[in-house]
């Protein structure tokens, strides 16, 4: 990620989920992946993302993807599931499940989605020695910790600017200013800190902030943008027409110019190679 990061263009790190989703990604061009926790509580759990996601079920998440895929992964690790030692904890997890950077964030319990209303934040300070604790505990300087601020929703634009301030004056690779609500704000941020650190933005389709395209963000400043949940929009939009459609019908006929058949999906995961790698062995 770090390599990456110092190329010209935008990094465009579409949501994933699980393995099956990464390796699509993958195997469709992406350069980078983002692990959503909102995601994994969507998907393993069929709930919202209020911070039921344990750190364990996360790197388990994250080791099985990184098994699968050679991309860069930027992990979710909302709070770092604790104080600064848990902070610390976890990004020593991480990093040995293979993340190539980690996210943390300044919300405090009970901790939510980005763009939804009633966060409530730590103080300024505390984050700051999570960023610092991060930091320490990281073996490789290749690990990226991402700083995240959603005081914009809490305190309002500027307290969020100041926040930002602060994270990059301890030592964040990686600045991201949750939720801000129009291209004003947007450049007011870019303009502020893309100069001196990397930008992510955040599109989350029906949330507070402005969808803009690669093209766009790249304009006005940002270096990264992630896509956390479109994925899981798709295919929960896509189940729910093939169930309909199978509890419907009786089968899946109507259904088959929208779906792999059992050889096209297991071309995708690789079976026949698979196969052929265990012969090796017998």
């Amino acid at each position: 990620m770090k390599q990456i990061l110092k190329q010209n263009g935008l990094v465009l790190a579409p949501g994933i989920y699980d393995a099956l989703s990464g390796l699509i990604a993958e195997q469709m061009g992406a350069t980078s992946v983002y692990l959503s926790g909102a995601s994994i509580a969507y998907t393993q759990f069929g709930r919202s993302d209020i911070g039921l996601v344990s750190v364990s079920e996360v790197h388990d998440t994250l080791a099985a993807i990184t098994d699968r895929i050679s991309l860069p992964v930027i992990v979710d690790a909302d709070t770092g599931f604790g104080n600064a030692l848990n902070v610390q904890r976890t990004v020593r997890s991480f990093e040995r499940a293979g993340a190539s950077a980690i996210q943390l964030e300044d919300q405090s319990f009970p901790k939510r989605c980005g763009h939804l209303a009633g966060k409530k934040l730590v103080s300024q300070a505390e984050m700051v020695g999570k960023i610092k604790a991060a930091l320490d505990a990281r073996h490789d300087e290749n690990t990226l910790i991402v700083a995240r601020t959603d005081a914009r929703a809490v305190e309002g634009l500027d307290a969020a600017l100041a926040r930002g301030e602060a994270f990059m004056q301890a030592g964040a690779d990686i600045l991201f200013i949750e939720a801000p609500q129009s291209l004003a704000e947007m450049q007011t941020i870019t303009s502020k800190f893309g100069a001196d650190i990397p930008l992510l933005a955040n599109m989350v389709e029906g949330g507070k902030t402005p969808i803009n395209t690669a093209g766009e963000l790249q304009k006005i400043g940002y270096k990264i943008a992630i896509f956390p949940g479109g994925a899981v929009r798709a295919i929960s939009y896509h189940l729910q027409r093939y169930y309909g459609g199978l509890l419907r019908d009786g089968n899946n006929d109507a259904f088959s110019d929208n779906m792999h058949d059992f050889n096209g999906l297991n071309e995708i995961i690789g079976t026949r190679e698979l196969l052929e790698l265990g012969k090796k062995y017998e």
